[in-house]
């Protein structure tokens, strides 16, 4: 029965659903519960999920990465960017910076080689968008700290792309060996094209989505036809190695800009994120294997990259804020948000392991460590992380209510 994909999508949804109630109850993100009932499932401790059986899964988590890129791309209405564009690039592009300098100097400092430091500290610059979207929603949380939230948030992994196809050129000339056959220059081109053409086809089959959907009223007609075109977008960005996250962050972007009667198509696919976003963690749990605690210098680098990436996000936002004069409730809490990690820095990761296979002995030891830093670091950040954003929101909304208040009695 574990062999089967119902079987194990059902064990999923279930001890999911008990575990999230249960995380609930504590007063934690039920996200908490669902990847805490993934790794339970998982073959780090009961086996009923064998590891190729999340393999088969991984449609529902490409489903999800969809729904949830549009649900943010669905944010950046031009009205709300032109209430917030500076403050949220100069936020962006501080916590951006600031971590990977931290992270970086952080590796540095404890003996690892600053090529390979380099590297870690460009992908703890991602952020995983997932974890916040699902406790904004589960929250219903709404105002400007959320529209900021969710447009640094998009904005996040767009820069990380562009930094590590920077970093990673830099780093192929001091290395050499495969990492260096493409050349710096092909490796940075290489990155601005993926970016381009990701928002180039994202648009364009927003524009699809909305000139088919326009005349209709029915929730149906209006359902099938976002979702087989976001479908068909995702699997063609990843078939391409394009980024399906921008891509459908730039359909949902389109999609709210063209008319506002195009809520309604937002509103219409929220019924079916539940189920969809608690399958998506709980595959991410079968994922995790908490052995790496045991292994000793993994434990102390992995360690001091959360601990690192953790200062520079949280103070790169207070510095971003700061600049750009946020108000509070933004500039305390915000950086909070910002912990969760996970596809994005695994996908980064993988891509440098498998572009290493003419490096010698040592280089490929030193790739399979910074491997598991990363996967010790999702471990942490993905448990921890929702947990902590969840208190930072609650907080933000509270100062959001204050100053509103503070600004009426004015």
């Amino acid at each position: 029965m574990s062999h089967h994909g119902l079987f194990s999508t059902g064990a999923l949804l279930i001890l999911g659903y008990f575990l999230g109630k249960l995380a609930a109850w504590a007063r934690l993100p039920e996200i908490t519960g669902y990847i805490i009932a993934g790794l339970v499932l998982g073959d780090s401790v009961l086996g009923v999920v064998h590891q190729h059986m999340s393999e088969s899964l991984r449609i529902i988590t490409e489903v999800a990465l969809g729904l949830i890129a549009l649900t943010i791309g669905g944010e950046f209405s031009i009205s709300k960017l032109k209430r917030m564009g500076r403050e949220v690039v100069i936020i962006t592009v501080a916590q951006i910076l600031l971590t990977l300098a931290s992270v970086t100097l952080a590796l540095w400092v404890f003996r690892l080689p600053l090529p390979f430091a380099l590297m870690l500290g460009a992908i703890a610059t991602a952020t995983a968008p997932a974890a916040t979207v699902a406790i904004v929603q589960s929250l219903r949380a709404h105002g400007p700290f959320v529209d900021r939230l969710y447009g640094i948030v998009a904005l996040d992994d767009m820069g990380c792309v562009i930094v590590f196809g920077i970093i990673f050129a830099v780093v192929s000339g001091i290395l050499g060996g495969d990492l260096a056959t493409a050349g710096g220059a092909a490796v940075i081109f290489g990155a601005f094209q993926e970016i381009l053409l990701s928002i180039l086809i994202g648009g364009l089959i927003g524009w699809v989505i909305h000139a088919l959907s326009r005349k209709r009223n029915h929730t149906a007609e209006l359902m099938i036809i976002a979702l087989g075109w976001i479908f068909l977008l995702t699997a063609i960005s990843l078939v391409f190695h394009l980024s399906a996250l921008l891509s459908t962050m730039a359909a949902g972007m389109v999609l709210i800009n063209m008319s506002p009667r195009n809520h309604r198509i937002f509103r219409n696919l929220e019924p079916l994120t539940p189920p969809i976003y608690a399958l998506f963690f709980t595959i991410a749990g079968t994922e995790l294997h908490p052995s790496i605690f045991f292994r000793g210098k993994i434990l102390i680098l992995g360690l001091v990259f959360v601990i690192a990436r953790a200062l520079g996000k949280v103070l790169g936002v207070w510095v971003g804020a700061m600049i750009s004069h946020s108000k509070p409730s933004i500039k305390k809490t915000l950086g909070y948000c910002m912990l969760p990690q996970a596809g994005v820095a695994i996908g980064l990761v993988l891509m440098i392991q498998a572009s290493s296979t003419a490096l010698g002995p040592g280089g490929k030891l030193m790739i399979n460590m910074m491997v598991n830093i990363i996967l010790f670091s999702v471990f942490v950040n993905e448990l921890t992380g929702p947990p902590i954003s969840k208190m930072a929101i609650l907080k933000a909304l509270d100062m959001e209510e204050d100053e509103r208040l503070a600004g009426e009695d004015a």
